[in-house]
């Protein structure tokens, strides 16, 4: 995209100065006449296309120019934000890096991490090889210690246009969210947020993107040709992290070809990006955690999980007991948690919490895909339902047909029994 003034009708009026949101636009004098003319700066304008809207001359142009296949043929690579928080990635950049290690096979290309933060984020740099990343691009600086939604934009923007990826995977955390539409915009790409699943096109070598669609009702597969980087935000537990082994051996994740992956001044690359004064406008005062989610489903290795067919809310007391037993979770479906049943805190699913635990008991849940696409990435799936053909048998690995309030019980019981 870019922008343009028509000197010969601009009037100099100035209302497109009082409109910009970011301050890009000043006037300056014109020595053939006493009006002024426009002026955009380009480092500042976001293309948001208010000054355009707002000049009644029609004296400024947005042009969005078309890519062709020649421009994208400047693009390579895969990159995944590592996202941090306290100077530590999070997992969802490791779970994302395992994906793009298989995407980047189809490809024949290589997976790098975008790691932003202050002063000491470069110790994070040998989890992201472990886990990996080929090359990690370092971004340092204090104004990025924290997460904040213009200094990071600015950032990484900065980073696209010069090493230009292929394909660029985000957590679809909160952050992730609020980074990648932001990105999406700046740097003119297209975004599919929440995929559940990635692929590459064998024929065109494009990222196939696919996601609940028309309210989980079908799943859509998008694909962005005309644009890059082509971009995705994935939620966390969707994909599986590389397996580590013993970090002391030389060889510390399970690679491949199984070799070393060694860092070299050719695989970090330092990148110090422009912080304007305007990209500072928000100042991080205080972080205040959130005391009342005490309950992390994401990181649960056993979760069990009640719906609309246990009855009654007070029954949620057998989810809470089978869980406590086999030293789990509790979650839920969105149905009870609409009923005020329980805290949102528990919900599982396309609306809820995205988890892989090793154990899923589903009690009571039919199994509608919006709930299947929170949790049908679990090792093990054990269903208990009254209805035969609950759709949440068809992903199960193993069914009990049958009343939960009598099964759950039964359950409980005999861990009990086995426990002790």
């Amino acid at each position: 995209m870019n922008i343009k003034v028509f000197a010969d009708i601009c009037t100099g009026c100035t209302i497109c100065v009082k409109t910009c949101p970011t301050g890009a636009i000043t006037m300056v004098d014109r020595p053939e006449n006493k009006r002024k003319l426009a002026v955009i700066n380009l480092d500042k304008c976001t293309m948001c296309g208010a000054c355009v809207s707002s000049c009644k001359f029609n004296a400024i142009e947005i042009k969005v120019e078309k890519e062709t296949s020649a421009d994208l043929s400047h693009y390579h690579g895969i990159w995944v934000f590592a996202e941090q928080r306290d100077h530590q990635v999070q997992s969802v950049a490791y779970e994302l890096l395992a994906e793009g290690k298989k995407l980047a096979q189809d490809l024949k290309t290589e997976v790098a991490a975008v790691l932003c933060g202050g002063e000491g984020i470069e110790k994070e740099n040998d989890n992201l090889f472990t886990y990996g990343a080929d090359k990690v691009y370092l971004l340092q600086n204090p104004e990025l210690k924290d997460y904040r939604s213009l200094p990071y934009t600015r950032a990484i923007a900065e980073l696209i246009v010069k090493y230009k990826p292929e394909i660029f995977l985000l957590g679809a955390t909160t952050t992730g969210r609020d980074l990648a539409a932001r990105l999406a915009i700046r740097v003119g790409a297209g975004l599919t947020a929440d995929c559940t699943g990635l692929a590459i096109d064998p024929v065109k070598k494009i990222l196939q993107q696919t996601r609940p669609a028309f309210g989980g009702n079908i799943m859509a597969t998008i694909i962005s040709p005309n644009h890059r980087p082509q971009m995705s935000t994935v939620r966390p537990k969707v994909f599986k992290k590389l397996k580590v082994q013993n970090a002391c051996l030389p060889i510390r994740a399970v690679w491949p070809a199984g070799t070393a992956k060694i860092k070299t001044n050719e695989t970090v690359i330092t990148f110090k990006p422009t912080i304007n004064t305007e990209d500072l406008v928000v100042k991080l005062l205080e972080v205040i955690r959130d005391e009342s989610a005490k309950v992390n489903l994401q990181e649960a290795e056993i979760i069990v999980s009640g719906g609309r067919g246990i009855g009654d809310p007070k029954n949620f007391a057998l989810i809470e007991e089978l869980a406590k037993v086999l030293g789990g979770a509790v979650g839920a479906s969105r149905a009870t948690v609409d009923a005020g049943w329980i805290s949102a805190h528990h919900q599982v699913g396309q609306t809820g919490k995205t988890v892989a635990p090793k154990l899923y008991i589903a009690c009571g849940i039919s199994g509608k895909i919006q709930h299947l696409v929170g949790m049908q990435s679990a090792d093990i799936i054990v269903a208990i339902n009254k209805d035969p053909d609950a759709p949440i048998f068809k992903v199960a690995t193993y069914g009990i047909v049958g009343d939960v309030l009598e099964y759950v019980p039964l359950l409980t019981r005999k861990i009990r029994e086995l426990r002790n």
